[in-house]
């Protein structure tokens, strides 16, 4: 067990499973010519796995505290220039213009800016080709089934660029010190521009619609999009003027968007 002393406030839990790790990587697909950018490695275990494919791996750390500790645990793989370390909040890191321009992200986040993440990386001009996260397990399953589940501005924002895929339960216990919930590994594959490569839509608009619409989930969604979507528009996408922001599938949002 680690005698690093986490801090609540940034939301730190540690992956302690070795299960888990293994399982992180298989589920990202990472082979040697991989370049992975790591969120968050915290002291470094599930850097060590991706490490040990033989990909590149850029490890981005906002914990300051952290940084001699894997500058010591990885000086021969820093000095061979497998690992790349950057010391920042990953919210300041540009994708577009810092990250290579084709990559895999392997990432054990805290909970709280999860969405902020995963729609930074999707909505970056420089995408990458998959996600591979850690999430709490209610949200995990909300993203990947529909029939018994509400959308959400996250899942439906996962759906518009990739395929989502619950890979794994992870408990509670594999984590130090201990979250309150059991988290899920989540798999963001084949991500692409696919829904708006021809078309006039662009990425600004549409989440500016759906964050719109979910802004208040209780009223109808003709009511929470009257300034910025014409009315007619929803009776030429097929939907009713009682219609719920999370009954809307992604193609929905699209042809409200356009």
């Amino acid at each position: 067990m680690s005698k690093f002393q986490t801090k609540k406030s940034l939301g730190q839990h540690f992956l302690n499973s070795p299960h888990a790790l293994t399982a992180m990587v298989a589920a990202g697909n990472i082979v040697n010519s991989d370049t992975v950018i790591e969120i968050g490695p915290g002291e470094g275990v599930l850097t060590k796995e991706l490490l040990t494919t033989g990909a590149h791996v850029i490890a981005i750390e906002a914990d300051s505290r952290l940084i001699p500790i894997l500058s010591e645990t990885f000086a021969e793989e820093i000095k061979k220039k497998q690992l790349t370390l950057i010391h920042t909040d990953v919210r300041n890191y540009n994708y577009a213009t810092q990250a290579p321009k084709n990559y895999k992200v392997v990432a054990n986040i805290p909970y709280y800016i999860t969405g902020e993440i995963i729609r930074d990386l999707l909505s970056s001009k420089n995408k990458p080709s998959s996600i591979t996260i850690l999430i709490q397990k209610e949200v995990a399953e909300r993203i990947t089934t529909r029939k018994e589940s509400k959308e959400s501005v996250l899942s439906i924002s996962i759906k518009a660029y990739g395929e989502p895929k619950y890979i794994k339960t992870v408990k509670k216990t594999a984590f130090f010190p201990p979250p309150k919930i059991d988290s899920a590994i989540l798999l963001i594959d084949n991500i692409s521009n696919k829904h708006f490569q021809n078309s006039s839509l662009q990425d600004e608009r549409f989440f500016e619609v759906v964050k719109t619409g979910f802004a208040h989930k209780r009223k109808r969604l003709i009511k929470n999009l009257n300034l910025i979507v014409a009315e007619e528009k929803f009776y030429e996408c097929g939907l009713s003027e009682h219609v719920r922001a999370e009954e809307l599938t992604v193609d929905n949002w699209i042809c409200l968007a356009k």
